[in-house]
């Protein structure tokens, strides 16, 4: 028997929709006044009209003549990014999908997609944070045409998804589903990959079999398979209900992953405001919706990128959601799966022991999650708790079952631990994200005097020369939004887990992103305020004592920053464009806000 929605999540909804009353309903008003204005693209001129189907082809005649809904579908195709490669085809195919059901699709245009395993610890990763709010810009340039019925949304990975969803929240009068492609094969264990870096780090193997370790694991198209941001992003789709059930692991050039898409095309067509069905994306992501992706992030130990991302989805649909709510979900929400970083099987092995099917359905089961939110399917959210597969031809759903690997995935009746594993720590240092569902216990309170670095390189320089073989905090600072981006800091992982398994207690502090991917050590990270502009980590200095516990949620200092000066701030980097980033980063607001300078100057 499905028991009631859990206290805390109840008290939390009802303080998110509280807290968002003015300004969602400010934005379901705007919803409403572009739906009653854009309500006919006939209305257009005929020489708008013309160019806007002048390229439609077989798809001219019944465009023309409004002989049913024109899909308009954003892309973030591109052949270097391996989890995006699959949509080549992709659009092509769903246009004749489009015309089973008496519908026309057209590509409305295309976004840029970073990948973030290829920018790493250079220059380009500095871009990395706001090209989310070039997506999302881009996304409304594409939709500005008023030419669709409904919007597919191509999109998997860091920034691409939430980006992809705040810019198509401006069109929230329209129906629109996302449409993922799948992870590539397991390749070699992420033990061995993990034992590869480390040993790099140390000197003890060389670039050739660092490169054939990174090829075995990164090695064909499809999402990467560690549950990083990109895979984070597919459960969070499913946990809003803004996917076809079950849509979110199956692997690329599967008969069911190509039935899948088809189904999702078809669909988008039915949800259109002149059916009997009408489902407008700004009805679908709504407050519980919110907190359903919080839910299922802090449920299976995702991204903690999201903590960055879901406060900005939400503000771009009027919903406000910080970290303070993101800790109380997490002390009510328990851990019911371990993937790599945070267990040793990949995406692929979660997926195959009952992946999203089976989170989503313990969930509901023990009332830690909404099972009345609105979704882009026929039956509810309930529908989201099975696993498609196929009977001949035919999609098909069914129940996953109980799961099929309990290192993998356990009951939320007996977690692999209470929490979620997504803390809020926070003092005289500020508020930062603490991901203890990676950390051991054991690990979950460090305090030892710090040594300041203003960039991950220098931390890298010291590692190899032994200064760090001690005790230490890690601070890496002048690394926020405002500053240079706020890139993620990956490149510190292997060194730290070195010194950590060297036996020393070790953490790191930072105004800069970790991501899923961040594995062991434990960090205080997303740090607000950051230091430029004077924040307190602008005024340590090596040696201080600093504190970091995810058990009682703190980050502080004994040291007496209101006696000192802050430290001089870096001159802005130039080259790889991102002196053309300067207005982004001018304008950002902090990391706990969505770190974006678009919603910050639409006074979002």
């Amino acid at each position: 028997m499905t028991k009631p929605l859990n206290d805390t999540i109840a008290r939390v909804t009802e303080r998110v929709i509280a807290n968002s009353r003015d300004s969602r309903s400010a934005y379901l008003d705007l919803m409403d006044r572009e739906g009653e204005r854009q309500v006919d693209r006939h209305s257009l001129s005929c020489s708008n009209l013309a160019h806007a189907f002048a390229g439609a082809e077989d798809d001219q005649n019944a465009i023309k003549a409004a002989q049913g809904p024109n899909l308009g579908i954003v892309t973030a195709y591109n052949d270097m990014l391996s989890a995006h490669q699959p949509y080549h085809r992709y659009p092509e195919r769903m246009k004749i999908w489009a015309r089973e059901v008496g519908a026309t699709a057209q590509v409305a245009g295309g976004t840029p997609a970073m990948c973030d395993g290829v920018t790493q610890g250079q220059d380009g990763m500095e871009l990395s944070l706001f090209s989310r709010d070039t997506i999302a810009l881009s996304t409304i340039v594409a939709l500005s045409h008023a030419m669709y019925d409904g919007v597919a949304l191509l999109g998997i990975c860091d920034k691409i998804v939430p980006g992809l969803l705040m810019g198509a929240l401006r069109f929230g009068h329209l129906p629109t589903i996302f449409v993922p492609s799948g992870p590539m094969g397991t390749g070699i264990s992420n033990k061995e990959k993990q034992r590869t870096r480390q040993l790099y780090a140390e000197g003890k193997v060389g670039r050739d079999e660092l490169l054939a370790s990174e090829m075995g694991s990164y090695h064909s198209p499809g999402t990467c398979t560690f549950y990083g941001t990109a895979n984070s992003n597919q459960m969070m789709m499913e946990m809003m209900g803004l996917h076809v059930p079950g849509a979110a692991f199956v692997p690329p050039g599967a008969k069911l992953r190509q039935e899948l898409t088809r189904s999702a095309t078809h669909r988008l067509a039915a949800i259109r405001k002149e059916g009997d069905d009408f489902r407008p994306l700004s009805r679908v992501v709504d407050e519980k919706a919110i907190i359903n992706a919080a839910i299922g992030l802090l449920a299976t130990g995702g991204s903690t990128n999201h903590a960055i991302h879901i406060p900005a989805m939400a503000r771009a649909a009027g919903i406000r959601f910080d970290w303070s709510d993101l800790a109380e979900l997490s002390r009510a929400v328990p851990l019911v799966a371990r993937v790599y970083p945070n267990g040793s099987g990949d995406v692929n092995h979660f997926h195959d022991a009952g992946g999203m099917g089976y989170v989503i359905g313990t969930l509901l089961d023990e009332g830690l999650a909404h099972p009345d939110i609105l979704t882009v399917w026929d039956v509810g959210f309930e529908a989201y708790s099975r696993e498609p597969g196929m009977d001949g031809d035919a999609l098909t759903w069914r129940d996953p079952g109980p799961s099929g690997d309990t290192e993998m995935l356990r009951p939320a009746s007996d977690p692999f631990q209470s929490d979620g594993g997504m803390r809020l720590v926070e003092g005289n240092l500020g508020r930062a994200c603490f991901k203890s569902s990676a950390v051991e216990r054991e690990r979950w309170t460090i305090e030892a005097p710090c040594r300041v670095f203003e960039d991950q390189h220098s931390v890298n320089e010291a590692f190899k020369k032994g200064e760090l073989d001690k005790d230490v905090v890690v601070v890496v600072r002048f690394q926020g939004p405002r500053a240079n981006g706020m890139p993620e800091l990956h490149k510190l992982t292997p060194a730290l887990g070195v010194l950590q398994d060297r036996g020393y207690r070790v953490a790191l502090v930072t105004d800069g992103r970790m991501s899923g991917a961040s594995g062991k050590v434990p960090a205080a990270i997303h740090c607000t305020p950051e230091a430029l502009g004077g924040g307190p980590l602008a005024k340590l200095r090596d040696g201080d004592l600093v504190k970091v516990c995810a058990e009682t949620g703190t980050l502080s200092t004994t040291a007496d920053l209101d006696s000192r000066e802050a430290a001089q701030e870096p001159a802005p980097d130039m080259g790889m464009g991102r002196e053309f980033y300067a207005m982004f980063r001018v304008n950002a607001d902090g990391a706990e806000q969505g770190a974006s300078s678009m919603l910050a100057m639409a006074g979002l």
